[in-house]
């Protein structure tokens, strides 16, 4: 298992590149081989992190321990439809090869099995199947690898039919799929897999195979350019995240995220399921993950940036964003940003800013960190950005208010130094405030708080200490409008009702006929309250 992972990563990462190229759908995107070798990375970390002895020979583990941390890894790092979809082909190879024994002799149908399972428990996450695909190539791979199997073949015979399946079933697959007879390329996921499963025959035989499985187009029929072709009119984003959920509760999410868009791919399992949607509300896919149960590491991606890396362009300029609340992510997303999502007690490391970074695809990047306590990740990340040749501006915003103000001011068609200028300045000009529940007896800078009291914070330091809510914020309200303002941001938390911003709303009227007031929803793992005044 260690062997076959290692040396999947490896061969992913030799082709990633050209996997990329043949990238046509479902979305046109250049991102298939990356999306692959990504979640093969996390796999292979999460086998590497759970067994640390076992890569230099000193631990040993059992193959069902093995293979469960290694289909974990997959899961939880699983990246785009087709890495997504790889996670749940080592899921179902985890569910025979973790729970089945078999005698050395046994060997070959016990991955037959596990190749069936796999193949199957793919087809059933996908919500539209959908021939030509990884999935066809998998189905193959499967069927070849059962019929070694049944003929008492080793575990190396399996292998090898498996991968000789699998290579059969890519080249047919531009006569399956219109979109890739079009383009004059086989299935970019189906290639991936080629190269997983020539991974397998090599860690099992000793063998590497003759040619690399994918180098450059694998179909050499590359089409003139349709000048009457339209811009892919499909959904305009990618929604992902991981969810914890009762199976039930994701059979009802299933239903409801059909209806909001496609290329739906739920894989997972045993309360952990990682979801895979293109819609054109995000905030309605995630707030979806919501109602079934809690969703996290959520990474919502606009495919018009995406399809501009696919034509080998990078836009000019974009704004990544760290914001505190589902809602928020999906309102900046819609604004134009790439967003990261930051839960309660956790903090995005330097790595996830930079990795929102290189997604943003843009020439020029405007940083938001949303905190304080990010700007040293926000530095780190920007650092390394800009070695990799990305101009980036971190703007030094410290509450999501503050990222709103910035953001609603963005000029991408300006100069990237006007438009830094202006985003500062909107963003320094905006006072923040922030509603909590104190969780016991603290001293603060208002005095000693009890738990359960109501701390006002404005510019992060506890202002006011009351009992309920609306009068805490209206208190709040009243010493952040002492000294001026022209518009007051409330973002309201996920258990706070309607009702708490038309009472705040009436009260910034009543006593400051001047000054308008927008409210928007926070989302899940959003703070009770978010007051901005600029």
């Amino acid at each position: 298992m260690r062997t076959w992972s290692s040396l999947a990563l490896a061969a992913l990462g030799r082709a990633r590149e050209d996997i990329d190229a043949i990238n046509v759908y479902p979305v046109a995107d250049a991102d298939t081989g990356t999306n692959l070798y990504l979640t093969a990375e996390s796999a292979d970390r999460g086998l590497t992190e759970a067994f640390p002895g076992v890569t230099d020979g000193t631990g040993a583990t059992s193959l069902s321990e093995a293979v469960r941390a290694w289909a974990h890894g997959a899961l939880v790092g699983a990246r785009g439809n087709s890495g997504t979809i790889l996670a749940q082909l080592l899921r179902g190879v985890a569910d025979v090869l973790g729970a089945e024994q078999a005698d050395r002799a046994e060997h070959g149908g016990l991955l037959a099995r596990a190749l069936t399972r796999a193949a199957e428990e793919a087809y059933a996450a996908v919500a539209h199947p959908v021939e030509g695909t990884m999935l066809t190539v998998a189905g193959a791979a499967a069927r070849a690898g059962e019929a070694a199997g049944a003929a008492a073949g080793t575990a190396v015979d399996v292998a090898r039919a498996a991968y000789d399946g699998a290579r059969a079933a890519l080249a047919e697959t531009p006569g399956q799929l219109a979109a890739l007879g079009r383009a004059g390329v086989v299935d970019a996921g189906g290639c991936g897999l080629v190269v997983v499963f020539g991974a397998l025959w090599q860690a099992l035989s000793g063998q590497e195979p003759a040619a690399e499985p994918v180098r450059g187009r694998a179909v050499p029929v590359p089409q003139p350019p349709d000048p009457c072709a339209q811009e892919d009119d499909g959904p305009a984003y990618e929604v992902i995240y991981l969810l914890e959920a009762s199976e039930a509760a994701v059979g009802e999410l299933r239903e409801r995220l059909d209806g909001l868009g496609d290329s739906l791919v739920v894989v997972g399992g045993d309360g952990l399921w990682n979801v895979h949607v293109h819609v054109d509300d995000p905030g309605a896919a995630v707030e979806a993950g919501v109602v079934a149960g809690r969703p996290y590491r959520i990474r919502i991606t606009h495919f018009g940036d995406e399809r501009r890396r696919a034509r080998g362009e990078r836009a000019q300029r974009a704004v990544v964003a760290v914001v505190p609340g589902e809602g928020l992510a999906g309102l900046c997303a819609e604004a134009g940003a790439t967003t990261v999502l930051v839960r309660p007690g956790e903090l995005p490391a330097a790595a996830e800013l930079l990795d929102a970074v290189r997604r943003a695809h843009a020439r020029e990047v405007v940083l938001l960190p949303g905190g304080a306590e990010l700007r040293a990740a926000a530095a780190a990340a920007a650092e390394q950005a800009r070695a990799e040749g990305v101009r980036v501006a971190v703007i030094p915003t410290r509450s999501a208010v503050q990222g709103l103000a910035a953001l609603a001011v963005h000029d991408p068609e300006g100069s990237f130094d006007e438009d830094v200028v202006a985003m500062t300045a909107a963003a320094g000009a905006t006072r923040y405030g922030e509603l909590a529940v104190a969780e016991r007896q603290s001293f603060t800078s208002a005095g000693i708080c009890q738990a359960g009291d109501v701390l006002g914070l404005i510019d992060g330091d506890v202002a006011v200490i009351g009992a309920g809510l609306i009068e805490t914020a209206e208190a709040v309200l009243d010493r952040m409008l002492g000294s001026g303002g022209e518009l007051v941001t409330l973002v309201l938390g996920p258990d706070v009702p309607d009702a708490v911003a038309e009472r705040l709303e009436a009260y910034v009227q009543h006593g400051h006929l001047a000054v308008d007031t927008v409210t928007y929803r926070g989302g899940r793992y959003s703070a009770p309250l978010l007051i901005g005044v600029e």
